[in-house]
């Protein structure tokens, strides 16, 4: 095999970030697209110039055209279609959440390794060379010993999505809905990112909406360091604002402020460092397409054998903790993990 033939599974609006990417790779294909009907498969293949439309998402896992799949299904989908792809010998790049339950997770990482075949969680702002930067900033020692890090990413769903006719899925709690599912998931795995693994406690508090969701999310946390410190971490993210975002990494020699640190790095984003004296540099980021590197990684996984940049022991972290803190706010009490 020298290229990956690639099908999408479901019409999601997410697909149009991965859809130039996979194009854009040097061993990537794009080959089909598949929805619950075959017209709707046939409508968006047309739009997006996909050659093949299949009218179920069984089809097209049992095509035999299909290297890999790109799971973008509502978050309560993601482990099922997963592993039944898995199962069928397709390889898997999953949207995030990877799922929302420890057992779905651990079914998941089974099927991985039954079936020898590649699962990805889909972050893609880890792959950019942006987050490496600061990844390399903060374990080489550049900040000093980190002390506090801090982030957030707000979206405003509008009043028109919010319609019971609409059914917008980030507001659905059956569907695994939620701020922190949806957005609060980025700020704290890059958090887990910089500081190696989970915290060893978490506080959670939460505005829970008419939809019965999160609609406002925040999270502490506390990370044990090998020299018996603790480096806080706070976090937040929601649905009822404008957008927001930003990470800041404070450490003993300075701080790093990304005003763009998961999305749109193309529109204004900026990563500076401030010195001891309060002295402000711009540092260089290399360009490169935001959803590019996760398509990379899960190709370079399946025709060279390389482990996906993002572990499953990384990934089953990040449920694991966000499961801690939805309990957390759940009672009003600090969860240790």
């Amino acid at each position: 095999m020298t290229s990956v033939r690639w099908g999408i599974l479901s019409t999601a609006n997410i697909n149009r970030r991965l859809i130039p990417v996979i194009r854009e790779s040097a061993r990537g294909e794009l080959i089909g697209v598949a929805s619950r009907s075959l017209k709707k498969a046939d409508q968006y293949a047309r739009k997006w110039h996909i050659p093949t439309a299949y009218g179920s998402y069984e089809e097209m896992l049992q095509s035999g055209e299909i290297d890999a799949v790109y799971i973008s299904l509502p978050n309560h989908l993601h482990a099922e279609w997963s592993i039944k792809a898995l199962h069928v010998g397709v390889h898997v790049l999953c949207e995030k959440p990877f799922a929302t339950s420890l057992e779905d997770v651990d079914a998941m990482i089974s099927a991985s390794r039954e079936t020898d075949r590649i699962l990805a969680e889909a972050f893609m702002y880890r792959h950019h060379p942006q987050t490496k930067l600061v990844g390399e900033w903060v374990h080489s020692g550049k900040l000093g010993e980190i002390t506090l890090i801090r982030g957030a990413l707000d979206i405003q769903i509008p009043d028109k999505e919010r319609r019971p006719d609409k059914k917008d899925v980030r507001l659905v709690p059956e569907y695994g809905g939620g701020s922190l599912w949806d957005v609060g998931v980025y700020p704290l795995s890059y958090t887990q990112y910089l500081m190696g693994g989970p915290p060893s406690w978490v506080l959670g508090r939460q505005q829970v909406g008419d939809t019965g969701v999160d609609e406002v999310f925040a999270g502490q946390m506390g990370y044990s360091t090998g020299s018996g410190r603790e480096v806080l971490a706070q976090i937040s993210s929601s649905f009822k604002t404008p957008f927001h975002s930003f990470m800041e990494i404070v450490g003993t020699k300075g701080r790093l402020y990304l005003n763009r640190p998961f999305t749109n790095l193309d529109q204004g984003g900026q990563l500076l460092f401030m010195d001891k004296k309060g002295k402000t540099k711009k540092i260089k980021v290399p360009k490169k397409s935001l959803y590019l590197g996760e398509v990379e990684d899960l190709q370079e996984a399946i025709l060279d054998g390389t482990p996906p940049y993002i572990s499953l022991t990384e990934t089953r972290d990040h449920i694991r903790t966000a499961l801690a803190l939805y309990e957390s706010a759940r009672t009003g009490q600090v969860k240790r993990l």
